[in-house]
């Protein structure tokens, strides 16, 4: 047996998902409502990026422990303080979440006051801090974040359904909007549920899931399609096999990016830790939603394919033609 070329899965597999279809449909069906629910008992626990606040700069003489100025901050009463560094070593920024005076003539010299708080709780023995910069951030600034994510979201959204279904067919569109949206809203109703503070880099992430997530389902439609027009087989069988002719492709390539993602999940510092976060929870269901998932959805109802969707037209027969 030799060492390389290196294969973690067979090129040969002949698993049976169709099998399990109902079973996996079932499982995702609960998963998303379930995180819908969460989404709606629980909410979000959005940062200081959605809901305003004080944001305050400080250099200190020597560079910081960061941890340690974050203990002290909540020994302090500012327990949802986001402590990073910023430009040099010595910098640090500190996010705080609005006070009940915000937005009034009096939250911004709450603010100021806020700012010198800060300063005294983060300065130790030895090592002093100088205020550098304090600004107040209002809820409405927040509010216009929030809708223009949204924005965003609906952008990709309809980005991704327009290029499918001109590139394949329409009902493999539908089949991968509806498993890409129900991995991001699986990945969403985890932070609601968990309380994790949901920030710009947390949007930043899911916004990234829905493209590797697609990415992986193109894939496997495209090897459909091909198979669709060149094999002489029912398409449950169709389906079946071009899954199992990705799979080696699908788990692999899960694996490193899921490995490069873990690296920026250890080493990354805590403001990039939420949006590796739910990359690594994004890109574990988009492989399993794009092996389990989007296939068997072109099984049932108004979404079943069939041979005549994927004839070739015309101008495509001289290309299939030249295929190896």
């Amino acid at each position: 047996m030799s060492l390389f070329p290196l294969r973690l899965i067979p090129h040969t597999t002949n698993f049976n998902f169709m099998r399990v279809r109902w079973v996996s449909i079932g499982i995702a069906a609960l998963l998303a409502i379930a995180a819908i629910g969460a989404i709606v008992v629980k909410n979000f626990n959005f940062a200081l990026d959605f809901t305003g606040g004080t944001v305050v700069e400080l250099r200190f003489q020597t560079p910081p422990n960061v941890d340690g100025v974050r203990e002290r901050l909540e020994a302090g009463g500012y327990g949802s303080a986001q402590v990073q560094t910023f430009g040099t070593g010595s910098d640090l920024l500190v996010r705080l979440q609005p006070r009940e005076d915000a937005g009034t003539a009096a939250g911004a010299e709450a603010s100021d006051r806020t700012a010198q708080d800060v300063l005294r709780l983060a300065s130790s023995e030895g090592n002093q801090a100088t205020v550098m910069r304090s600004e107040f951030v209002g809820p409405q600034v927040g509010k216009e974040l929030a809708l223009n994510g949204l924005y965003t979201l609906l952008f990709v959204v309809v980005g991704f359904l327009i290029y499918i279904a001109v590139r394949f067919e329409w009902k493999f569109a539908v089949s991968a909007i509806v498993t890409t949206l129900a991995d991001v809203l699986i990945v969403a109703g985890f932070f609601a549920f968990s309380g994790i503070e949901f920030d710009l880099t947390i949007l930043a992430g899911l916004l990234s899931v829905m493209g590797f997530s697609i990415n992986d389902k193109i894939v496997v439609f495209d090897r459909v399609r091909e198979n669709f027009r060149n094999l002489r087989a029912e398409p449950m069988e169709i389906l079946n096999r071009s899954i199992n002719q990705t799979l080696s492709r699908t788990i692999i390539t899960s694996f490193v990016a899921f490995l490069t993602v873990l690296a920026l999940y250890l080493y990354g510092g805590g403001s990039l830790e939420g949006m590796a976060l739910s990359q690594m929870i994004g890109i574990v269901l988009g492989t399993i939603s794009s092996i389990f998932v989007a296939c068997p959805l072109l099984t049932i109802g108004f979404l079943k394919v069939t041979k005549q969707d994927l004839m070739p037209k015309a101008k495509d027969e001289a290309l299939l033609a030249r295929r190896p």
